[in-house]
């Protein structure tokens, strides 16, 4: 199945690509790399489909052979006609793991990186409004406008505490960062130190001076959760959590991931199994039909909750693991139907 939708999805793709290609002037290798990526990232993807449309297709032949019912008519429980599904699909599984925690971060780098260098110029260097951060346990940083081309930010504010007071202030007007000395120029600086008694105030037009922060760290890309392997990302994640990264629930949605893709390849093995060991009128047809409606509902429903935990307070445990209980659920049943 992979050997068959690959292929069509690169050519679809291509065609899709081959302007902006041409345009940009792409090296070869380039492409050819690409689309090396593309595969990995889209046979992690939807794997879980094709496993379940392949098994389906496998399992319908044989019960319109009458293989299915000349097995079980032996005196062998369906249980026993399962078990080499079940060992499949683990073995699958495990496989789809391994390649969802650290071959495919990889490969989606090398995807992402091409479609926004050669593909999306323009989309990667939109500013940002409203960057907030945590930089370290006793400063906060924020930015109205920040733009990563540019290297800089408009309306740029540092405030300073110790314990829950704060000690000093700095507002700027705009900000930029200076790579060949990793400095900052900051304009119309004004610092408010806080006092006893009272404040005071410093003036400054302009500023060079040194921050505690990398400029490239204010806003990652979004996609860069996809690019990490299951270590580095946790590690990502607590470390934009005390920064107080708005996107904290997008990366969670990426990280329960890893582990549901495989689980959801085995639940749907046994829906496939139950849905299509029934000899039916109308043959295989049918049983694909039913098949291919149940995986769009599935897709419907990752899709829906997957997006929700990543707009809004909905928790990101929940969205990605509603589907497969729900499907657990449903596989449970129609296995029980199957076997009587």
């Amino acid at each position: 199945m992979l050997l068959l939708f690959i292929p069509i999805g690169i050519t679809v793709n291509l065609a899709e690509k081959i302007g902006k290609i041409l345009d940009n002037e792409v090296p070869f290798i380039e492409v050819a790399l690409y689309y090396v990526d593309f595969t990995i990232y889209f046979a992690n993807l939807l794997f879980p489909l094709f496993l379940f449309l392949s098994v389906i297709w496998f399992t319908s032949k044989l019960a319109n052979n009458t293989e299915i019912i000349a097995f079980l008519s032996s005196g062998v429980s369906f249980w026993r006609f399962l078990r080499p599904y079940l060992i499949g699909a683990t073995i699958v599984c495990i496989l789809a793991l391994i390649l969802g925690m650290f071959l495919a971060p990889k490969a989606s780098k090398g995807f992402n990186e091409f479609k926004y260098e050669y593909l999306k110029k323009n989309e990667k260097t939109q500013e940002t409004r409203d960057v907030y951060r945590q930089i370290n346990d006793n400063e906060f940083i924020y930015a109205s406008h920040f733009q990563p081309l540019g290297k800089s930010a408009r309306n740029f504010t540092l405030e300073h505490f110790e314990g829950n007071k704060l000690e000093y202030k700095i507002s700027a007007s705009s900000l930029r960062f200076n790579p060949e000395d990793t400095t900052y120029s900051l304009r119309n600086v004004n610092k408010r130190i806080v006092g006893v008694d009272e404040d005071s105030i410093i003036h400054q037009n302009k500023l060079d001076t040194i921050l505690p922060f990398e400029f490239d760290e204010l806003t990652p890309e979004t996609y860069i959760a996809e690019t990490l392997n299951y270590t580095e990302l946790n590690e990502f994640i607590e470390q934009e959590r005390r920064r107080g990264s708005g996107n904290i629930n997008r990366y969670l949605v990426v990280a329960y991931k890893r582990w549901s893709i495989p689980v959801s390849a085995f639940i749907l093995t046994i829906i496939a199994v139950a849905v299509s060991s029934m000899k039916r009128r109308g043959g295989m047809g049918v049983n694909l039909a039913v098949g291919i409606t149940l995986a769009f509902i599935f897709i419907f429903f990752d899709k829906v909750f997957g997006t929700m935990a990543e707009q809004s307070t909905f928790s990101p445990l929940i969205a990605v693991w509603f589907p497969n209980i729900s499907f657990g659920i449903l596989a449970i049943f129609l296995l029980y139907r199957a076997k009587r």
